[in-house]
């Protein structure tokens, strides 16, 4: 979903259901930076002058990987941009930010600095950042409600007295889902894709708690440790999203608890130009799921032998793990679920959802 939309909005593409190639070539492209971008992955991080070993050197497979990946990245910026750009050429694009901004360089309303190669790389970008960070966010929240599964009854309850029968939830309905709202908060900070931002430069000398950091200094922001600050947060590991709500308005207050947005998206000028695209589409998704599923913790059956020797088969839950993937972004490790529709009236509402999403006009 997260990339089917952000292909959509970046380029115009409308990807096919099943084993689309830009989506697949996407995805190619950013598995790389994920896992080069976590700081001391490679050794050439800390002794640049490592980059001068030639390929063949024992020890210097991050060359070979460089070029193996260098043409996956080419591949995930130049491509779906060919595409895009064949179709305006054709007449019969859909708008996006491709086509917006060539259209701006045809008309002449941006600066010179403002050049295809911009827009190319802008629109990588978005795929980039976006995909992997949504559906992280997304599995996290479906953690946290398995784990307390008061909160999804609550919000289904809330979402039942505000939306109409028949119908998902919609932006329309955000002032009125209050709860919502504070569920995709406390994800964003319960388990924040990103706990330890990127590397930064620092552009000015600047001192914290009595240390000095010089200007160009290498500082890496711990957005876990700020996320989970028992001093800001009380009970920090728990799935909370109360916390945010004020009790006599029941409307989201960060005077009570302050709004993650300050560490969840990264620092100064690297912080996530898509914030406020990437947690609308966080939302829309918790909100829909909420609306139309029953999410519980999977049974499975045991072997056990009782106290009379006899061997017996008996239900058990299956209790989560909370394993995550450790890399730039994090995601939980894969883990058993049950996820229901809930009701009928529910499943034929997510399959007429499902067909009009893949009804794309030529």
């Amino acid at each position: 979903m997260a990339g089917e939309t952000i292909l959509s909005i970046a380029y115009g593409i409308q990807i096919q259901q099943e084993n689309d190639p830009y989506l697949e070539m996407s995805e190619a492209g950013v598995l790389p930076l994920v896992i080069a971008a976590v700081p001391g992955a490679f050794l050439v991080d800390s002794i640049p002058i490592l980059k001068y070993v030639p390929a063949w050197f024992p020890g210097a497979s991050f060359q070979r990987k460089a070029r193996e990946w260098r043409l996956q990245a080419r591949n995930m910026i130049e491509v779906p941009y060919a595409e895009a750009k064949k179709k305006i050429e054709s007449g019969n694009a859909d708008v996006s930010v491709v086509s917006t901004n060539l259209q701006k360089i045809q008309e002449g309303t941006e600066d010179d600095a403002f050049t295809e190669e911009v827009i190319k790389n802008s629109a990588a970008t978005l795929f980039t950042a976006g995909s992997d960070t949504t559906v992280s966010a997304i599995t996290s929240c479906i953690l946290g409600l398995l784990e307390y599964p008061e909160v999804l009854k609550k919000a289904q309850a809330q979402i039942d007295a505000v939306v109409k029968p028949g119908h998902l939830p919609g932006f329309e309905d955000e002032p009125s889902l209050p709860y919502i709202t504070a569920i995709a908060k406390e994800t964003l900070r319960w388990r924040d894709v990103v706990p330890i931002a990127i590397p930064h430069h620092l552009s000015t000398e600047d001192e914290y708690k009595g240390y000095r950091l010089p200007a160009g200094a290498i500082i890496v922001p711990n957005a876990w440790a700020m996320l989970h600050d028992e001093n800001i947060y009380p009970d920090p590991f728990i799935f909370n999203p109360d916390r945010f709500i004020n009790p006599e308005t029941g409307q989201v207050d960060f005077a009570r608890a302050r709004d993650p947005s300050h560490a969840c998206w990264g620092f100064g000028r690297r912080v996530c130009p898509g914030r406020y695209m990437a947690f609308s589409a966080v939302w829309l998704a918790i909100a829909s799921l909420i609306a139309t599923f029953d999410i519980e913790k999977a049974k499975e059956k045991v072997k056990i032998v009782d106290e009379n020797g006899i061997e017996r088969e008996e239900e058990r839950t299956v209790e989560l793990t909370h394993e995550y993937i450790s890399a730039v972004v994090i995601a939980p490790k894969p883990f058993k679920c049950v996820i229901k529709p809930r009701s009928k009236e529910k499943a034929d509402l997510i399959r007429a959802s499902l067909i009009q999403d893949y009804e794309y006009s030529p």
